[in-house]
């Protein structure tokens, strides 16, 4: 595996980046209640110990290097990882400060003294836990060369959290949290079984970095990946250059396989949280979610995004009682806590939330196919029964095709979507299709909803093209129709996987089938209103945040869509329910 990885020099943390915190300073000190690392965040509401830059050397003789928050006081505590290549001592910093103004959240909502992404020593200590932020291999003054979400970090911190329990502050119980980076490292953690890892909490993140990162759909899509390469993992040595891997090995191999958890292995106790609305996130959350083996795992899906969901009051003590029932064995009742509560979206104002269920999709879910009509552009429930060819130019205008339909009677949509489309190229061997299902109101206007509490003009301006994880607009797919290879292995009714590991170049006049997984939803639509499913050869959403590269299909000639007849086209929901 070592020489598929491909590295390219890393650099010094640049000062943006840097927080008070963040000089190599090892040491311990106690934190006095009320102490601030800054005037703008919240100062501790109890003392703490702070255990400064500890060397831990792990099992290939590599030391990094971490930070201890715990309570004062000799009785033993529960530890809480947050695991990331974040800066240990960035939660001061000013990029941490910019990011969270972006989705407007105050500093002060958090001490300062967490990671990004990350639970917070204020609080945590002050409820009896000790929180453990470590610069990992290749990071800050970390030694090693650097890896991006990769089963080497499952194995990095599986030796972290064995060292935290035998420390004589800890009662041998460790725990994982935090969103994004820090909640796909407890994917491959967790898979990797350290004894003492007890419970984990992945707040959104990806679980497969070819599938959701790198190459979602079959396209090289690498405006993120160049974000993260580039403005993360800094340190002294080498990091890992994914946006050369990405040219030098474009279809599934082994070192994309090795980016992907062995969910099966993964059996620790699991509260995880997902959204509808991550176009990064989403699809690799519920992937996870569904395919880890662990008897008790719990989700719940939100309707906001990460960072104002991690960080809200309600929900930290919610995340708590789970801590407290595993890490510290109380009975606190969390083991009746619905295994799933979900959301419902109107993007009108009166979303639902922590609506109970056993499974999600609930169980009165029926998948439900409505039929491409392409002589009214309808979405009926009824297959056509004559075939009509409906066809746009690439880079015309207009560049895409859309089929609606009206909800008479209102309708609930909670599960998975998936679009099964027959297709033909013409002028080209190949074609870059994204698709998507908005919401309309009665009136045809489509409906969206910011996800952060900042909806000032610049966010206007940031989301209107672009952004998606600050404004959702609705549930979209894509694939590269060369990539349509189904991987039965892991594909189901309601959620198609593809193998990636081969090229099918289309011929002049061949029309091939091709399903297309679509993010997972949850949208109400009152009497009347409208569901519009478009299907086109450009970028329907634009980039997940600001100032990332937008992807740009490869496409060139005609796309046609075959509806109606034998084979025909359709878009399947889940409509919650629906008679059988």
């Amino acid at each position: 595996m070592a020489d598929q990885k491909l590295y390219t020099d890393s650099s010094p943390l640049p000062a943006p980046r840097a927080g008070v915190l963040t000089p190599y300073e090892p040491g311990t000190r106690t934190l006095k209640a009320g102490f601030q690392v800054a005037p703008q965040f919240k100062p501790l509401p109890v003392d703490v110990v702070l255990e400064k830059d500890i060397p831990v050397r792990l099992r290939d003789g590599v030391t990094i290097h971490v930070d201890v928050f715990r309570p004062v006081g000799a009785e033993p505590v529960p530890a809480i990882v947050a695991w990331s290549p974040y800066g240990k001592g960035q939660g001061s910093s000013a990029s941490v400060m910019g990011v969270f103004g972006l989705v407007g959240l105050d500093n002060g909502i958090v001490s300062g003294l967490a990671k990004f992404e990350g639970p917070d020593p204020a609080y945590w200590c002050a409820q009896g836990y000790a929180i453990c932020n470590p610069d990992i291999r290749g990071i800050v003054d970390s030694e090693g060369s650097s890896v991006l979400w990769d089963r080497q970090e499952g194995r990095d911190c599986c030796d972290l959290v064995e060292w935290l329990a035998e420390q004589q502050w800890c009662t041998g119980k460790v725990g994982m949290s935090g969103t994004s980076y820090l909640a796909v490292s407890q994917w491959f953690t967790a898979a990797d079984q350290p004894p003492h890892l007890a419970a984990i909490n992945p707040w959104e993140g990806v679980s497969d970095v070819y599938r959701d990162l790198a190459v979602r759909g079959g396209m090289p899509d690498t405006g993120f990946a160049r974000q993260l390469q580039e403005g993360s993992f800094f340190g002294n040595n080498q990091k890992e250059d994914i946006l050369a891997e990405v040219e030098k090995y474009p279809l599934m191999c082994e070192l994309w396989e090795n980016k992907i958890p062995e969910f099966g292995a993964i059996t620790v106790p699991a509260y995880v949280v997902a959204s509808y609305s991550n176009t990064l996130h989403t699809a690799g959350t519920f992937r996870a979610w569904r395919r880890m083996a662990s008897p008790d795992k719990w989700l719940r899906i939100h309707n906001s995004q990460e960072w104002p969901d991690y960080y809200d009051e309600a929900n930290v003590e919610d995340l708590r009682r789970f801590f407290d029932h595993y890490l510290k064995g109380i009975d606190n009742g969390w083991d009746q806590t619905p295994r799933v509560r979900y959301s419902l979206l109107d993007l009108e104002g009166g979303d639902q939330v922590d609506l109970p269920a056993d499974t999600f999709p609930p169980a009165d879910v029926v998948p439900t196919k409505y039929y491409l009509d392409g002589t009214t552009r309808a979405l009926t429930t009824e297959a056509p029964t004559d075939e009509v060819p409906v066809t746009y130019q690439v880079g015309g205008n207009p560049d895409a095709a859309s089929f609606i339909t009206r909800f008479d009677e209102g309708c609930v949509l909670v599960g998975y979507a998936k679009a099964h489309l027959q297709v033909e190229a013409k002028g080209s061997d190949d074609m870059d299709l994204f698709v998507l299902v908005q919401k309309l109101d009665a009136y045809g206007t489509p409906l969206q909803a910011f996800t952060v509490p900042n909806q000032s003009p610049m966010a206007h301006d940031l989301t209107d093209r672009g952004a998606t994880i600050l404004r959702y607009k609705g549930s979209d797919g894509r694939l590269r129709v060369s990539a349509r290879n189904l991987d039965l292995s892991a594909a189901t009714d309601d959620v198609p996987a593809h193998t990636f590991d081969r090229v099918e170049k289309l011929t002049e006049g061949a029309i091939v089938d091709v399903e297309i997984d679509l993010l997972p939803l949850g949208l109400v639509f009152y009497p009347g209103e409208q569901l519009r499913f478009m299907v086109s050869s450009r970028n329907l959403l634009g980039p997940l945040m600001p100032g990332i590269l937008e992807y740009v299909g490869a496409n060139a000639g005609a796309h046609v869509i075959h509806t109606g007849g034998a084979g025909a086209s359709y878009l399947q929901l889940p409509v919650k329910g629906a008679s059988a």
